[in-house]
């Protein structure tokens, strides 16, 4: 009720600034250190990488990019919280405006470019958490002007491993010239090659774009397996424009939110047929709520993750997701959430 009276202010301001706003109201309010326990029912935990997840709903990184959150996140009833992208060294991103809302279809365009203040800024704030209290995930990436994105990767595990639940590597963000090229076969394999070496001993995830050939959900998986990734979050922002009804359809970046939501199930469906369920997955993108959620893990996800629907629905979105898978699955007939993955 409080976000829908705050809502209209909040849209009066430009994206970007609202975004400030909120994460600025959030550490005013329970700071980074305490965090209830997330709402959890036998039935719907999952483990993945030897971590417990009370509930398969999270955040998806690039609401809180400086690890400034993620205690007041979890409070919000999200069992698990993914914060950055990170860099190695600090990066502004690119020119603003670069936050877009397209309000009548319910989506973001952004084309921040990975702006955040550095590892080592995040790094103080995330020793000094509760790492009983919920799962953080630290999500990397390469700094832009970098003559080495590979070791920008290894640096990021290696920096970011003693604080982080998991470790993200994000290859495919749409904003940072050149980065989606790491999906390529070869460079793929010395990525995850070089990544697994650096010895992080935390689980590690893999972020695919929805932007596929033909073959390419069959090859990355293969690459996946073979290197001992935890899981595969499928899938970041789209570069695609399916038809779109706001004045902001045309500008550049990366599109989520509810346009989204065919094309990213459509991208999980074809990672589950080629893994064949033998590599857990994160669904993310399009998803507001608890049918959405239920789709993505009926389609193959073991954990779901949202950050766009919670611009227009609040911060109330993932307690109504938990409540209503809880629901879905004694409809539909499932003890587990495990027995509903991949059912469909």
């Amino acid at each position: 009720m409080l976000y829908r009276m705050l809502r209209p202010a909040l849209f009066m301001l430009d994206a970007e600034r609202a975004h400030r706003l909120t994460i600025d109201l959030l550490r005013l309010g329970t700071g980074t250190a305490f965090t209830p326990e997330p709402r959890s029912t036998p039935e719907l935990e999952t483990v993945i990488g030897g971590l417990r997840f009370p509930n398969p709903v999270g955040l998806a990184a690039g609401f809180d990019k400086d690890a400034e959150v993620f205690g007041p996140s979890l409070a919000m009833g999200f069992s698990f919280v993914e914060v950055g992208t990170l860099t190695p060294l600090p990066q502004k991103g690119n020119p603003a405006p670069r936050l877009f809302r397209l309000v009548e279809d319910r989506a973001v365009i952004n084309r921040m470019g990975f702006n955040n203040a550095g590892q080592e800024a995040a790094l103080g704030r995330l020793e000094k958490r509760y790492r009983t209290r919920g799962i953080v995930g630290v999500n990397v990436g390469a700094n832009k002007d970098s003559p080495d994105r590979i070791a920008d990767y290894v640096k990021g595990v290696r920096t970011m491993a003693p604080v982080a639940d998991f470790l993200t590597i994000n290859i495919s963000s749409p904003n940072t010239p050149g980065l989606r090229g790491l999906q390529d076969e070869g460079a793929l394999d010395e990525l995850l090659a070089e990544v697994m070496q650096a010895g992080a001993k935390k689980p590690v995830f893999l972020k695919v774009a929805p932007d596929l050939a033909e073959g390419d959900p069959e090859r990355i998986t293969r690459a996946a397996i073979d290197h001992g990734v935890g899981a595969i979050i499928v899938s970041n922002t789209t570069v695609s424009r399916p038809p779109l009804k706001s004045r902001h359809a045309g500008e550049a970046g990366g599109l989520s939110g509810a346009p989204l939501k065919p094309l990213a199930l459509e991208a999980l469906r074809q990672f589950r047929r080629a893994s064949g369920g033998a590599l857990p997955l994160v669904g993310v993108g399009g998803i507001a709520s608890p049918e959405d959620a239920w789709a993505r893990i009926r389609a193959g996800a073991s954990l779901v993750q949202l950050y766009s629907a919670m611009v227009y629905e609040g911060p109330g979105i993932a307690r109504r997701i938990v409540r209503g898978l809880e629901g879905l699955m004694r409809r539909d007939g499932f003890a587990s959430l495990a027995e509903a993955v991949g059912s469909e």
